[in-house]
């Protein structure tokens, strides 16, 4: 955990019906919040210090969450406290405690193709009551593309900047940069629409295998953690980035296109989207990743590890784009959601 950090008291505590903690670890700092874990005589629990989020923010995201687990899904919802506030808000920081959830984390690429089935169906559950719970939203968002032009300024940027410093394109770090140069010339004329309307709500915003815990017997997904808070955003572009990130095996290999298939059909099967935004949303997903040459630049620390990831993420997608965007778009064939074929696909 970062140093500055106060840690909590026993005092805090005792504002819920909880017994005297027996112990108070400090587990990772998280960027939008801080957590501990209480043990005590009845039992476990989390204990979470919102950070960045104001007074408003923070209500909302635990009415949110609240509301998410009173309708079955499987969100942490806060413990009141002993007077029935889910905040406890003192000079130091805002808190909600939370019951421990004993759980673990799996890779997507680990998941059989009916639990990939299954977890497309949570998030199509978890999208559909978001829609239903959160106000109503303008349906008509205006989501903008990175230009062509631009990146490539920034990747002439960062060549510049290392021929200034002695470093040559002959260098690891130079060829990927002068490489993603050469395709963005070459792709140019790939750039999605500078405006385009899509159909939004409020996400989770980060739905990877951070977050996300399964049972350590029952294989489910326990629970759904890294609520860091709601936000607009377009439904597709969730579904679409949840899927890279779960499904991405971080290397040449790029994308499991199985799972991924079978995770956006359960999401399909659950909550339905137009076709069109979701090829779009993958097509604007790879632009963006195509564009983001900065990611290449391991003069920022930690980003040598991952500029290499991301480069082999895009070299692959670029070569397997038209499957890709097939892939995607075979949840919404007709027949896809099937019930049978839902079932063969469970055990598959």
């Amino acid at each position: 955990m970062s140093s500055g950090v106060r840690s909590p008291s026993a005092r805090l505590l005792r504002r819920w019906e909880t017994d005297e903690p027996q112990e108070l670890s400090a587990l990772t700092a998280e960027p939008e919040n801080r957590n501990w874990r209480v043990v005590t005589p009845g039992g476990r629990f989390l204990l979470t210090r919102l950070v960045s989020a104001t007074r408003r923010q923070a209500l909302f995201r635990i009415q949110v969450t609240a509301a998410l687990a009173a309708a079955g899904l499987p969100v942490p919802a806060p413990i009141p406290t002993r007077d029935g506030r889910p905040l406890v808000e003192t000079a130091h920081g805002r808190y909600a405690l939370y019951s421990w959830i004993d759980g673990r984390h799996r890779e997507g690429v680990d998941l059989g193709i009916g639990e990939c089935l299954e977890l497309g169906r949570v998030l199509g559950r978890l999208h559909s009551e978001l829609d239903r719970l959160t106000p109503p939203v303008q349906q008509s968002l205006l989501v903008p593309a990175t230009r062509a032009c631009d990146a490539i300024a920034v990747a002439d940027r960062l060549l510049a900047v290392r021929s200034d410093d002695g470093e040559g394109h002959g260098e690891p770090a130079g060829r990927r940069l002068a490489g993603r140069r050469e395709l963005l010339l070459e792709l140019a004329d790939h750039e999605p629409p500078a405006v385009e309307t899509v159909t939004a709500g409020y996400v989770h915003g980060g739905l990877h295998s951070g977050n996300l815990l399964y049972g350590r017997f029952t294989g489910g997904v326990v629970a759904i953690t890294g609520w860091s808070g709601p936000h607009i955003a377009p439904f597709a572009g969730e579904l679409v980035g949840a899927a890279v990130a779960l499904f991405g095996y971080g290397d040449e290999r790029g994308l499991d296109l199985e799972r991924v298939e079978a995770f956006v059909r359960g999401h399909a099967a659950v909550f339905r989207l137009d076709a069109g935004q979701v090829q779009s949303a993958v097509h604007r997903m790879w632009w963006e990743r195509l564009c983001d040459v900065e990611a290449l630049d391991p003069r920022v620390p930690g980003r040598e590890r991952y500029g290499d990831r991301a480069a082999a993420l895009v070299e692959w997608w670029t070569a397997h784009l038209d499957r890709t965007l097939d892939v995607f778009e075979a949840a919404y064939a007709p027949g896809a959601g099937d019930p049978d074929a839902e079932a063969a696909a469970e055990t598959a």
